[in-house]
């Protein structure tokens, strides 16, 4: 297991020399294998090692007794230990979320605040046997290319030691090493559909090849090279498509399929959604065919004036402007400038589009409806609503699709009126 373990840090670039690690812990063998293995190689890297136990509130004494060993093994190993204490059974009936994803939303968060404040990397004891399990509940699911990725070694400051290793290994260095540890009663039980294929799946496929997880990291290899490179063919795709509002729809109509989809999951992950099949089968039908479709209270995604864009609900704003002003506004940083004691004219408001609204245009010498003049201009329509714009009453001096109108033109020369906008 050491050679194992050793060889994916280094092939995967784990650690660093004089980084600080905090290992989690639940005091089953994987984590203490995993504790026991980075206190071994602490020199050579000169390591700070730490450890972290949430106790989810779920089986009673036993958890308890989960908590007392790590607390043990830590003042054994003088390894600091930080401790936290869930109810996820009540947390996962309030978020209306299963046991299992509360609890593992808690944890990682519980390690990612540790670790902002620690300046740490997290180190979890995800096996080769967990891997091979991953893929087996993803491929039941009808998971995509990129699901069959499996577990990946590294994941932001996240890293993962013992990928490589089997459960066997890891229990064989455990006796080696004679390093005692608890059991999850749970993991006994066919409560849960891991447990489940480790208990009844996982061995039958053993027997038609005993070297199950090598052949499952194998595959998952190659699924996350193909997925890297798609990815990377995405994200260029999106990039080349970008417009003001969105992406041009007929640009990323002419991209091969497998590179449009991961285009779209990239878009979802960047709302913090997991997609789904059905999510992107919705998406393409947009594309193709126009209209819109609401993925959740807060995102919709629609197509219109040759632009696929997202639409997300803007609180109304009403901002007064008298000389100088910085504000966000839908991720964005304005910046407003003026001088000339602008402050003695008028009220000025940067908020969203009204009813009434009208654009001035001097080269022409015709003024439009605001929202007329946004659709001449190509702005689809179901972003016009929440075009930022800085006006006097009704008359729009400035908007940040269109610029200054005839009348921003006077107040940007009388008062060297100024305004940015850095995304």
């Amino acid at each position: 297991m050491t050679n194992k373990a050793l060889a994916a840090c280094q092939r995967h670039g784990l650690l660093s020399d004089g980084d600080s690690v905090i290992v989690a812990l639940s005091g089953g063998a994987d984590s203490v294998a995993l504790l026991h293995f980075l206190i071994s190689i602490k020199e050579l890297y000169h390591l700070t090692i730490t450890a972290a136990h949430l106790h989810h509130g779920i089986r009673g004494e036993e958890a308890d007794r989960d908590e007392k060993f790590c607390k043990i093994l830590c003042k054994n190993y003088n390894i600091r230990l930080f401790t936290a204490h869930r109810d996820i059974p009540a947390l996962a009936a309030e978020r209306r979320q299963s046991v299992e994803l509360c609890g593992r939303e808690e944890r990682y968060a519980f390690l990612q605040a540790l670790a902002d404040e620690h300046n740490a990397k997290i180190a979890t004891a995800h096996t080769a046997s967990d891997n091979a399990e991953t893929l087996l509940m993803r491929l039941t699911r009808g998971s995509s290319l990129r699901g069959m990725s499996g577990i990946p070694a590294k994941r932001g400051n996240i890293i993962r030691p013992l990928i490589t290793c089997t459960r066997a290994e890891i229990e064989a260095y455990c006796a080696q090493h004679h390093l005692d540890y608890v059991t999850d009663s749970t993991n006994l039980t066919d409560d849960y559909t891991r447990n489940r294929l480790r208990r009844h799946v996982i061995p039958v496929l053993r027997e038609q090849n005993p070297q199950l997880e090598e052949a499952f990291t194998r595959f998952s290899e190659a699924a996350y090279e193909a997925t890297d490179y798609l990815d990377r063919q995405a994200k260029s795709l999106l990039s080349e498509t970008k417009t003001a509002c969105g992406y041009d729809i007929n640009t990323l109509l002419q991209a091969d399929t497998a590179v449009l989809k991961n285009a779209l999951i990239i878009l979802l992950e960047n709302y913090h959604i997991s997609p789904e099949q059905k999510q992107l089968d919705l998406l393409l039908s947009v594309l193709h065919n126009g209209g819109a479709v609401e993925l959740s209270k807060s995102l919709t995604f629609a197509s219109g004036q040759g632009q696929f864009y997202a639409i997300q609900p803007t609180e109304p704003i009403s901002i007064p402007f008298t000389g100088d002003v910085y504000f966000s506004f839908r991720e964005k940083s304005i910046t407003a400038t003026a001088y000339n004691s602008i402050e003695e004219n008028k009220s000025l408001l940067f908020r969203t589009r009204q009813d009434g609204d009208t654009f001035y245009f001097s080269k022409r010498n015709i003024t439009k409806p605001f929202g007329k003049a946004l659709r001449d201009a190509g702005y689809p329509s179901g972003l016009r609503d929440s075009v930022l714009c800085l006006c006097e009453g009704s008359v729009v001096l400035w908007c940040e699709v269109l610029g200054y109108s005839g009348q921003g033109e006077i107040y940007k020369a009388t008062y060297d009126l100024e305004i940015a906008i850095n995304q």
